[in-house]
């Protein structure tokens, strides 16, 4: 790989890293104002809106100008996000509590990322040749999970007892920094890390792509988004990709929640040993991710579409599982095969995309599906809490759901190969 590549990587590191153990920050500064249970899945929920309400102008954003200015630009939004969450007590929106600011400071931070993942992902079709796109994405999605780990992990132990004391204990001679709590404290922390991504932003290459917004009239950029949107649901193959990316996503937000309310309730864990279950969850997606990239070409993609129907059973385990011994290996097993079927299908997706729109255009259409799968299932599992379902009672429906949806896929796929030829993709031999 090329060293531009590496530079890539560290800025999606980084800036990945603060994202993660930002939602942790942000449910630990939500439980310190005794906000209620259902509140927590909405911080996601406010950071997805942003993805799917700036669908339609992000990709032709990210297509104007080079993308690592792009990722600089974005960086810095979420940079003015974390710090609304963070000075949540010095302003208030009139009428509501303390947490509707940290909402909607999260959601800022939201619109950065939701206009700085087409620029991430949209790089790589402009800085690779096709045969590489698997393997890249296997590195760019492994490193973004090993960066799930990392910040959660982190948010984890920055809000723990031991780590928000000592942080709380700095003194700052004559400077009242207005930190008070475990919360606050980790956002000042988290900042930094996005800063250090924002430093590496500015040296990724420029790949040397003509970059112009066609046209900056609202109304034609969703039509033109629309049309992408149709132009991929269409495809043979885009369909499939899109589906199984789109379930993948909506799972996986809900997934870490889950786990969080499964530890407290199976296992009786507070939120911050409840982030290390979040980890090992990672730490399975990171070897399937890295396995995917090493045996499934291109061409053979849509071959993985029934690990994901296995994926869906294996969750229902989690119902039987009560002590760590089988909490860990299960939750491994499931994010080893979500990474499996998930990195092929990204790339499939990738490649379709690029051939019928554009790089930027294709990752803001995979964006706007998978952000609504994400909106709708937190919402649904948001409700559920809300109405006190047990958490076994929730596992079980959503195991059920990944399953059937990927069985409709795959017979979807099936009937593609039946119904004629599908789309060439080249073979990946060639390197």
């Amino acid at each position: 790989m090329p060293f531009g590549f590496y530079i890539i990587m560290a800025a999606q590191f980084f800036s990945s890293l603060a994202d993660n153990a930002l939602l942790i920050a942000s449910i630990a500064l939500l439980m310190q104002l005794a906000a209620p249970d259902w509140m927590t899945p909405m911080l996601k929920f406010f950071f997805t809106v942003s993805y799917v309400m700036f669908a339609a102008g992000v990709g032709a954003f990210a297509d104007s100008m080079p993308k690592g200015r792009v990722m600089f630009i974005t960086n810095t939004v979420k940079v003015g996000g974390c710090l609304l969450i963070f000075t949540h007590q010095w302003w208030s929106i009139p009428g509501l509590a303390d947490y509707a600011t940290i909402l909607f400071g999260y959601a800022v931070v939201g619109i950065g990322a939701a206009a700085y993942s087409p620029a991430k992902y949209g790089i790589l079709t402009e800085y690779l040749p096709h045969h590489k796109l698997v393997v890249a994405n296997g590195w760019i999605e492994g490193l973004t999970v090993s960066s799930i780990i990392l910040g959660t992990v982190l948010g984890g132990l920055l809000v723990s007892e031991a780590v928000s004391a000592k942080l709380l204990a700095i003194d700052v001679p004559y400077i009242n920094t207005g930190i008070n709590s475990a919360g606050e404290a980790a956002v000042a922390i988290i900042i930094v890390f996005y800063i250090i991504a924002a430093i590496f932003n500015l040296f990724i290459p420029n790949t040397g792509v003509d970059h112009k917004m066609i046209n900056r009239n609202p109304i034609f950029l969703v039509r033109e988004f629309a049309h992408c949107v149709k132009l991929l649901w269409r495809d043979k193959l885009g369909q499939i990709s899109l589906a199984t990316t789109t379930l993948f996503w909506g799972a996986g937000a809900t997934l870490q929640f889950i786990v969080l309310k499964w530890a407290e309730v199976a296992l009786g864990y507070s939120l911050s040993q409840g982030t290390y279950l979040q980890g090992v969850c990672a730490v399975g997606i990171a070897a399937g991710s890295v396995l995917a990239a090493k045996i499934v070409p291109l061409n053979r993609a849509v071959n993985v579409v029934p690990v994901g129907i296995a994926m869906g059973i294996i969750v229902m385990l989690m119902i039987l599982a009560r002590n760590i011994y089988l909490a860990v290996p299960l939750i491994i097993m499931i994010g080893a095969l979500a990474g499996f079927f998930v990195v092929p299908m990204n790339a499939l997706l990738q490649h379709r995309g690029h051939i019928l729109m554009g790089a930027g255009h294709s990752i803001a259409v995979q964006n706007f599906n998978e952000n609504i799968s994400i909106l709708v299932m937190l919402a649904v599992y948001a409700l559920l809490i809300s109405m006190d379902v047990s958490i076994y009672v929730v596992i079980a429906l959503f195991g059920a759901l990944v399953s059937g949806v990927m069985w409709l896929v795959r017979k979807r796929h099936l009937y593609n190969v039946a119904s004629g030829p599908l789309p060439h993709i080249p073979d990946g031999t060639h390197h």
